[in-house]
C-alpha cells in the first residue's frame, strides 16, 4: 500500500486506523483523501466535522433560516461575527487556491458512501467548542482575537498564504513549531480549540465500527491524537458547557457596586454639592463612547441615540447589555431580508461587505455598542474615583 507521509497508521488488537492530516483549503488534500480511501477500502470513515458544521457545508439554504432577532436575544452576536470572519477568510483563501473550504471532508463522506462505508462525524459540536474557548479567554484577548479576525478580511494582508505554504504547514517539523508557538502565545485558546478536540476525536475513532478505519482530520490535530491514542478519555466531561463561576458572576456587579459606593461617599463628604459633578463623570463617558462606537459601526441615528442615552443606565445592570435594545431597534430600522441573509457568505469577504449587508451591519452595531458602553463605564468609573481622591 503506497501511503504518503501525511498518513499515520495505528494498529491495535487486529484493528487499523489510517489518520490523514489535511489542510482545509488544499486540493492536494482532496486528492489524497480520495486515494487513501480507494486503497484502504475502509469499513468506517471518520471526518473532523460535527453535525452543525456538516450541515453548514451541505445545506445551501441555511442562511435563509437565520433570524437576527434570535441571534441578538440569545447573545450570540460575537460568536456569529467570529464564525463569519473565520469562514470568510477560508472562503477567500479557498477561492484563491481553487478549492472550497472543507472540500476534503465532503470528499471523504462522498467516497465513504460510494464504497458502502459508515460515516462518523467525529468532532465535538462547534457551539460547545466556541463556548469553552470563549470562557477561557479574558476580555482583552477577546478583543485582540476579534481584531485579528477582521484584519484577516483585508486582501493582501500578512495572513494571505499560497498553496505551497499550505502544503508546507502539513509537514511534521513545521507543524510542530507552529503548534508550539500557538501554545506559547495563547495557551487558553489552544486547550479547548485543539487539545480537547484531539481527545474527543480519538475517543470517537476508537469506538468507530469495523477493522479498517480512515480518519480525515486537520493536520494540526494529528500529533495530539497520536500522543493520546491510548489514554483514558472522559468524553462526557469534554462535552460539558462552561458554567459561570461565582467569582465571574460577582465581577459583573463590581462596576455598579463601586459606582453606587462612590456616590454614597461623595454625598457623605460633600453633601448634595458633589452630585452634579459625579453624575457628569459617570454619564458623559458612557454616552460619548457608546454613541461614537455605535456610530462608527454605521448605525442609524435613532440607534446611536439609544446607545448614548441607554449606556449610563445599562452599565449599572449587567443583566441588560446595551446591545439588546440597540440591536433590536437597528434591526427594525434596517429590516434585513432573507435575501440579505443569503448574501452573507459573499458579502463578508471584506470589511466593506460587512457594512454593506444589512444583516451583518446589525451585528456590527450590536458589537460596537457593547464595546463602547464597556469602555465608557471604565472611564466613568476612573473619573468618579479621581473625584473622590
Amino acid at each position: 500500500m503506497n501511503l504518503s507521509d501525511n498518513v499515520t497508521v495505528i494498529e491495535r488488537e487486529g484493528r487499523t486506523w489510517y489518520i490523514i492530516g489535511t489542510a482545509h483549503v488544499s486540493n492536494d488534500s482532496v486528492h489524497e483523501v480520495r486515494d487513501v480511501i480507494e486503497q484502504v477500502a475502509p469499513d468506517t470513515v471518520c471526518i473532523e466535522l460535527c453535525e452543525t458544521r456538516y450541515v453548514a457545508l451541505t445545506d445551501e439554504n441555511r442562511w435563509s433560516k437565520l433570524d437576527v432577532f434570535e441571534v441578538i436575544r440569545q447573545g450570540k452576536t460575537l460568536m456569529l461575527l467570529a464564525n463569519l470572519a473565520i469562514g470568510a477568510y477560508q472562503r477567500r483563501l479557498g477561492a484563491k487556491l481553487g478549492v472550497k473550504p472543507g472540500a476534503e471532508m465532503l470528499e471523504a463522506a462522498r467516497m465513504a458512501e460510494a464504497q458502502g462505508a459508515t460515516v462518523v462525524l467525529a468532532d465535538r459540536d462547534i457551539q460547545v467548542t466556541l463556548k469553552r474557548t470563549w470562557a477561557n479567554v479574558g476580555y482583552l484577548k477577546r478583543m485582540g482575537l476579534m481584531g485579528a479576525l477582521f484584519e484577516s478580511l483585508i486582501p493582501g494582508g500578512r495572513q494571505d498564504v499560497d498553496a505551497e505554504q499550505i502544503e508546507q504547514l502539513k509537514e511534521r517539523e513545521n507543524l510542530s513549531n507552529m503548534m508550539d508557538e500557538f501554545a506559547r502565545v495563547m495557551p487558553e485558546v489552544k486547550q479547548p480549540l485543539i487539545d480537547e478536540r484531539d481527545l474527543y476525536m480519538v475517543s470517537k475513532l476508537r469506538e468507530a465500527p469495523g477493522e479498517r478505519i480512515v480518519a480525515v482530520v486537520g493536520a494540526g490535530h494529528v500529533p495530539g491524537m497520536i500522543a493520546h491514542f491510548d489514554d483514558t478519555i472522559d468524553r462526557q466531561a469534554l462535552e460539558q458547557l462552561p458554567q459561570p463561576s461565582t467569582v465571574g458572576s460577582m465581577l459583573k456587579w463590581v462596576i455598579p457596586m463601586v459606582v453606587l459606593a462612590a456616590f454614597a461617599i461623595g454625598v457623605q463628604r460633600h453633601g448634595g454639592e458633589s452630585i452634579p459633578q459625579m453624575l457628569q463623570a459617570w454619564i458623559l463617558p458612557n454616552m460619548v463612547f457608546a454613541g461614537v462606537l455605535t456610530l462608527a459601526a454605521g448605525a442609524k441615528l435613532p440607534s446611536v441615540f439609544v446607545a448614548a442615552v441607554g449606556s449610563p443606565i445599562t452599565s449599572m445592570n449587567p443583566l441588560l447589555p446595551i446591545g439588546v435594545p440597540v440591536g433590536y431597534l437597528e434591526a427594525r430600522l434596517r429590516k434585513p431580508t432573507v435575501e440579505d441573509a443569503e448574501r452573507i457568505p459573499d458579502d463578508v469577504q471584506s470589511v466593506r461587505g460587512f457594512y454593506r449587508n444589512p444583516f451583518t451591519r446589525v451585528l456590527l452595531v450590536v458589537f460596537m455598542s457593547i464595546m463602547g458602553s464597556a469602555l465608557g463605564a471604565w472611564v466613568g468609573l476612573g473619573w468618579l474615583i479621581g473625584i473622590l481622591s
